[in-house]
C-alpha cells in the first residue's frame, strides 16, 4: 500500500509590505514518490538581508526541483544535505554584497518513514494523541534582547550546518510546520488547542495565520500541516510488488513470439533464476530474466527480482549491463543486453593467471565500475571473476544484482549471507551492516585470484566460519609482481576493514601512480609476510651455532 497523506498550507502578509515566507508541497507521482517520497517544506526570508523573499522563494525553488533529480539511490538525508549546501553557495554568491538570507525547513515523507532537514527557526511539530511535541530547535542567539538573531541560517555561514531528523511514521498523526510569525506571537498551548478544536486541516492551517495576527503578531504567518492518514510499504522493494503484481511468463519455446520478443531459447537455469535469449524487432541480442517455477509465489524472489532491474536502470553506462525499458511487459521479467564476451572466471580457465599488463589495465576498469555503484550507494555484494564480462567491445561489465543492497532502500535477509565465500569480507561472517568496503573486499580477493591463482586466506567453504588472520603476499605465487603491487593487493585484502582503502577511488590512484607513488601502507615485516621461512632460517642458524659449539668442546 502507498503512503496516503493529507494536506493544508495558508499563508498571510499581515502588517508588513510583503509576503517573505514561502511555502512548497511536492505530490510526484506514485512511482517517483515510492523512491524520492513527498517533499514539504517552509523557509522564512529575512527582512534585514538584500531580499529575504528571493533567497526563501528560491531556496524552495532549488529544493522542489532538484530534489527529483538526485539519484533515487541516494538516502534522503544526503540528497537534502547536498542540495542546500548548494543553495547556501548561491545565496552567498548572488547578494550583491548584501547577504542574502532565509530558514529552511523541509520535510521528506516515504514509505514508513520520515527525514527532516531543518537550519533556522521556523519550528516543525508533531501532534499525536492530543500531544504536541517540537522536534526542531531554534537556531538563535540565547543572550537578552538577542532572541530573534539568528545564529545559523542558510547564506549566513560559508560552512552551513544542517540538522537532520529521521524516524518512523504513525497512523493519524499530522507534522505542523510553522514560521516564527505563528508560534512566537501564539506559543505552544494555543497552537495545540487549534490542532485539538479544528479536525480539519484546511480550517486549522487557516486558523493558526489568522489567529497569530489577531494577537499581535507582526510578522508574516505561515501555517504548513500534513497528515498521516496511513504509511506506505516498508521498503521500496515491496512497493514495486504491490505495483507490479505480474504473474510469471509461461514456459517460452524457441521461435516463439512473448510481448514483442522473438525467444531464441534457454541460455541459465539455476534454483534462483530462468536465463532466455530473446530478439528485438531489429534482431538485436537481449537476455529475458525471469524465475523459475517453483517461485511462482515467493515475494522475496520477485521483489529481489524487480529490484535488480531498478538498480541496473540507475546505474547505467559503459560499466553494466542495459536495461530495456519493456514497455509491453505484462508478466514478472526484466530484459537486458547480451554481450558477446567471455567472463574473467572463463578466462582464467582456458589462460590461467593474467599477464601483470591486462591484470592492471582490468583492475582500474573494475575499480572504476565500483566506485560509480558506490556514488550511487549500491553495494553489489557478490563482485567475483564469474560476475565479470569483458567483452568483445573491450568493454568490462559488472554483471548480476541480484544481491545488490542500497541502504535505506533495501531490506536484508538476516538469514543468510549473501555472496560466494571466498570472496565475502571476515566482518561481514561477523555479522556487521553492509558497507562498501565490503565490496572493496571482494574486489581485492578477485584481483588477487586472477593475477595468482589462488586466494589471500584460502579458499573458503559453504557454512564455514573462517579465520582470517595475515594474507599471503601475491609476490609468493608471482615472482614478477613488484613489491609496491602486492603492498597495493595486500591493503585491498586485509582483515580488518579499518585498513583496507576507504574509496575504489583511492585504490584506483594507487594503481593508477605505482611505483611513482609511495604507498599509503606500511610495508610488512618479514616475519609477517613470510613467517615460515623466517623460522626455518632461524631453527637452521641455531642447529648451526650448536654444531659449532660441539665441535669447540671435542676439539677445543
Amino acid at each position: 500500500m502507498a503512503l496516503q497523506l493529507s494536506f493544508a498550507e495558508a499563508s498571510a502578509t499581515g502588517p508588513r509590505p510583503e509576503n517573505q515566507d514561502a511555502l512548497r508541497l511536492v505530490t510526484p507521482a506514485p512511482a517517483l514518490a515510492a523512491s524520492k517520497g513527498f517533499l514539504f517544506a517552509i523557509a522564512d526570508g529575512v527582512s534585514q538581508c538584500a531580499d529575504g523573499g528571493l533567497a526563501a522563494r528560491s531556496t524552495l525553488q532549488a529544493l522542489a526541483l532538484d530534489y527529483y533529480a538526485t539519484p533515487e539511490t541516494w538516502s534522503v538525508a544526503q540528497a537534502l544535505d547536498r542540495l542546500l549546501l548548494a543553495q547556501n553557495r548561491w545565496l552567498q554568491a548572488n547578494g550583491g554584497g548584501q547577504p542574502l538570507l532565509t530558514t529552511v525547513s523541509a520535510l521528506v515523507m516515504r514509505g514508513q518513514r520520515f527525514t527532516l532537514a531543518h537550519v533556522g527557526d521556523c519550528r516543525v511539530y508533531r501532534w499525536y494523541a492530543d500531544t504536541l511535541q517540537r522536534i526542531t530547535e531554534d537556531h538563535v542567539w540565547e543572550q537578552p534582547g538577542m532572541q530573534h538573531v539568528l545564529k545559523r541560517a542558510l547564506g549566513l555561514d560559508q560552512h552551513l550546518v544542517l540538522d537532520f531528523l529521521d524516524g518512523e511514521l504513525r497512523a493519524g498523526e499530522c507534522f505542523v510546520l510553522l514560521s516564527d510569525g505563528v508560534w512566537s506571537t501564539l506559543g505552544d498551548t494555543a497552537i495545540a488547542a487549534t490542532l485539538r478544536d479544528q479536525p480539519d486541516l484546511a480550517a486549522a492551517a487557516r486558523t493558526l495565520v489568522a489567529t497569530a495576527h489577531l494577537a499581535g503578531s507582526q510578522d508574516n504567518a505561515s501555517a504548513l500541516l500534513v497528515r498521516v492518514e496511513a504509511p506506505g510499504e516498508a521498503n521500496l522493494g515491496d512497493a514495486l510488488i504491490h505495483l507490479q503484481q505480474w504473474p510469471l511468463p509461461p514456459p517460452l519455446k524457441p521461435e516463439q513470439s512473448f510481448e514483442g520478443w522473438q525467444v531464441q531459447g534457454i541460455v541459465g537455469h539455476s534454483r534462483q533464476s530462468l536465463l532466455y535469449r530473446v530478439l528485438d524487432g531489429q534482431g538485436l541480442a537481449w537476455l529475458l530474466k525471469t524465475l523459475p517455477a517453483h517461485l511462482t509465489d515467493d515475494s522475496h524472489a520477485g521483489q529481489a527480482l524487480l529490484s535488480e532491474e531498478w538498480f541496473l536502470k540507475r546505474v547505467a553506462g559503459r560499466h553494466f549491463p542495459e536495461v530495456h525499458a519493456a514497455t509491453q511487459r505484462q508478466h514478472l521479467y526484466y530484459v537486458m543486453r547480451e554481450y558477446a564476451g567471455t567472463t574473467l572466471a572463463r578466462l582464467f580457465e582456458q589462460s590461467g593467471p593474467l599477464p601483470l599488463a591486462q591484470w592492471r589495465e582490468l583492475a582500474e576498469r573494475l575499480l572504476r565500475a565500483v566506485g560509480l555503484l558506490h556514488r550511487r550507494q549500491i553495494l553489489h555484494r557478490d563482485i567475483k571473476p564469474e560476475n565479470l564480462l569483458l567483452g568483445d567491445d573491450g568493454e568490462l561489465r559488472l554483471l548480476d544484482f541480484g544481491l545488490a543492497y542500497c541502504p535505506g532502500l533495501s531490506r536484508d535477509n538476516t538469514d543468510t549471507l549473501p555472496g560466494t565465500p571466498s570472496y565475502i569480507a571476515p566482518e561481514a561472517f561477523r555479522g556487521e551492516a553492509p558497507a562498501p568496503r565490503q565490496d572493496l573486499y571482494a574486489v581485492g580477493v578477485t584481483l588477487y585470484f586472477l593475477l595468482t591463482g589462488h586466494y589471500p586466506f584460502g579458499e573458503v567453504e559453504a557454512f564455514q566460519r573462517p579465520r582470517f588472520g595475515v594474507p599471503v603476499s601475491a609476490a609468493r605465487y608471482r615472482p614478477d609482481v613488484p613489491e609496491w603491487l602486492a603492498q597495493c593487493l595486500a591493503r585491498g585484502v586485509e582483515a580488518d576493514p579499518a585498513q583496507r582503502y576507504e574509496t575504489a577511488e583511492e585504490w584506483l590512484l594507487v594503481l593508477e601512480h605505482g611505483e611513482r607513488r609511495s604507498l599509503s601502507v606500511r610495508p610488512r615485516p618479514l616475519l609477517e609476510r613470510e613467517p615460515l621461512k623466517v623460522w626455518r632460517t632461524l631453527a637452521l642458524m641455531g642447529l648451526l651455532g650448536n654444531l659449532a659449539l660441539l665441535f669447540l668442546l671435542f676439539h677445543g
